[in-house]
């Protein structure tokens, strides 16, 4: 198959152009100002609309198997695309645990039958699974998690030499959830006593504290430096953790990474009054100086990639008191949206987010073939127009049927994504197919 983009302003590595693009067989062939095609292709004149590399989400917990009434890889991944998601990297702690080699591949074998975009799934570490995860095949499976804070079911790595085990002989990706336990737990009797079993969710960063956090990813940066591990610690949401990361090393030559939330991005504890437990998150959203320093330390790289944590909950689990709504919530879809309407603020330039949420994961995980518009690269591809779009639930597509941003208008819309050089997604079309592939590491 081959398609030719015409008059596209292709944004990629850190520059603006408008110019051809040729995919043919799943890749980019060609890449300059004027193409002429003979043979019959599917032509899109973009006439000066964006075409971005599609974003790397490296944090997605897709609920499949075995929480599938709050998503699976098939609607979840499909959001994603919808979304100008092309490739994700989804969490173990579904049910059950993907904590043996044979668990995880029972999700690679439910991606490749149903998943839109790109897929890659984590290895779950856990304090007595050492044996399982040194079998994990580095060159095709994205890394290894680790929970160093409360989670679903097994995965609480807490044990100081299972820890120093892991952190000495894993070969590929640690990535962390960086919360420390016995803070959380002291920071939960605390507000027991004071507000009884009805604590008000505006305690949530409160309990799940900015010290808990720096605590936590001081304890993972001490480890890794002590081993040389290669460390990504998740979802940064404290102005303190920032000072822990390197800003000067190039990110090709970096062995400790960090990544931000569009959540920790967006939201502050001014929101909690009003959104309330649909903007509970595990680390919490916290002060509004927090969030600045977030801003301030991704574009001053301290802070390397932006991804979503996309993790779906259903309304009715939401809408419970504070100690019994689970955290978390849905974001792939209207995450690139909601940086692009940054973008249109002058908060940042629409290179950095191509390069936070594309290059820099690309890079990060060692991806092949993936991440930039280059010729020989898979053609993942987002055609985006400057458009209004409001967030209705008549437009939603995760499972769980709401989303955070609800009611809010966005400045551009994702009009199509290509992935391996097929129309996966169009706003104007049903697409049933699905072309995501495994993807690889160049390790």
């Amino acid at each position: 198959m081959t398609i030719l983009f015409k008059n596209a302003c292709v944004v990629n590595e850190g520059t603006q152009r408008i110019t051809d693009v040729l995919v043919k067989n799943g890749r980019i062939e060609k890449i300059a100002d004027t193409i002429t095609v003979i043979e019959n292709a599917d032509i899109h004149d973009l006439k000066g609309d964006f075409l971005l590399p599609g974003a790397i989400d490296d944090q997605v917990h897709f609920r499949e198997p075995g929480l599938t009434h709050k998503g699976n890889i098939q609607t979840e991944s499909y959001a994603a695309v919808a979304g100008g998601i092309t490739s994700f990297m989804e969490m173990p702690n579904t049910i059950p645990n993907a904590i043996t080699q044979e668990l995880l591949e029972e999700k690679y074998q439910i991606a490749a039958k149903t998943s839109a975009g790109n897929y890659s799934f984590f290895m779950g570490a856990t304090n007595d699974n050492y044996e399982e995860v040194m079998k994990t095949d580095i060159k095709n499976v994205c890394g290894v998690k680790i929970f160093m804070g409360s989670s679903t079911g097994n995965m609480l790595v807490d044990n100081e030499q299972a820890l120093s085990k892991l952190f000495s002989n894993v070969e590929t990706v640690i990535a962390t959830h960086c919360e420390d336990e016995a803070t959380i737990k002291a920071n939960l009797e605390k507000a027991k006593e004071i507000f009884g079993e009805n604590i008000p969710v505006e305690q949530h960063p409160v309990i799940r504290s900015a010290e808990a956090c720096y605590l936590s990813s001081s304890l993972a940066i001490k480890l890794a430096k002590k081993y040389g591990t290669r460390l990504h610690i998740l979802h940064i949401s404290t102005e303190k953790e920032i000072e822990l990361f390197d800003n000067i090393t190039p990110l090709e030559k970096k062995s400790i990474t960090a990544e931000v939330c569009i959540h920790h991005l967006w939201f502050s504890d001014k929101d909690y009054p009003v959104k309330g437990n649909f903007i509970k998150w595990n680390p919490a959203v916290k002060s509004e100086q927090d969030r600045e320093a977030l801003w301030k330390g991704l574009l001053d790289n301290h802070i390397d990639v932006i991804a979503t944590d996309h993790a779906p909950h259903t309304i009715e689990e939401k809408s419970q008191p504070y100690l019994q709504a689970p955290s978390g919530g849905p974001l792939v879809q209207h995450a690139l949206p909601a940086m692009l309407d940054k973008y249109e603020e002058g908060k940042i330039s629409i290179e950095r987010i191509v390069e936070k949420m594309a290059h820099a994961p690309a890079i990060c995980f060692r991806l092949e073939n993936r991440g930039f518009i280059r010729e020989g690269y898979f053609a993942d591809l987002v055609v985006v127009k400057k458009s209004d779009y409001q967030v209705t639930k008549n437009n939603i597509l995760y499972k769980c049927g709401w989303s955070p941003f609800e009611g809010h208008t966005f400045k551009y819309t994702v009009d199509k994504t290509f992935i391996n050089g097929k129309l996966a997604y169009s706003k104007d079309q049903k697409i049933s197919e699905t072309f995501g592939q495994r993807l690889t590491f160049d390790r």
